[in-house]
């Protein structure tokens, strides 16, 4: 049974930073993709970034682009993405994403959510004062 499992959200201020991780196991995502999306309360799901099969990464550039940095495990598997100067508006439930697509990062398609065909059950993060 394939899973990808989110740990790191929780509470965090303004301008404060936090990092998430999701660990995959049943299988490897070491030919596909591994990205995030995000959720927040009333909106609809949101890329947020990903790292291709080849190490190339891309980002939204409203919401994570010089802000968020992904980093790949291949050997383990494992995403993480490291998040500064967090917002307000950056509440929401993050979630992990595996795909066996070959995307370069100048491809558009991972930006859509029903193009990843393995999704973690998410982790909130909360920006609070």
């Amino acid at each position: 049974q394939v899973q990808l499992v989110e740990s790191g959200g929780g509470v965090v201020q303004p301008g404060g930073s936090l990092s998430l991780n999701c660990a995959a196991s049943g299988r490897s995502f070491s030919g596909g993709a591994m990205g995030w999306f995000r959720q927040a309360p009333g909106k609809a799901r949101e890329f947020v970034g990903v790292v291709t099969w080849s190490g190339g990464t891309a980002y939204d550039d409203k919401s994570a682009r010089g802000r968020f940095i992904l980093t790949r495990d291949l050997q383990k598997s494992t995403l993480n993405l490291q998040m500064r100067r967090l917002e307000i508006e950056d509440t929401a439930v993050y979630y992990c994403v595996g795909s066996d697509a070959r995307w370069r990062s100048f491809d558009v398609n991972y930006r859509e959510a029903s193009n990843w065909d393995y999704w973690g059950q998410g982790a909130q993060v909360t920006v609070s004062s």
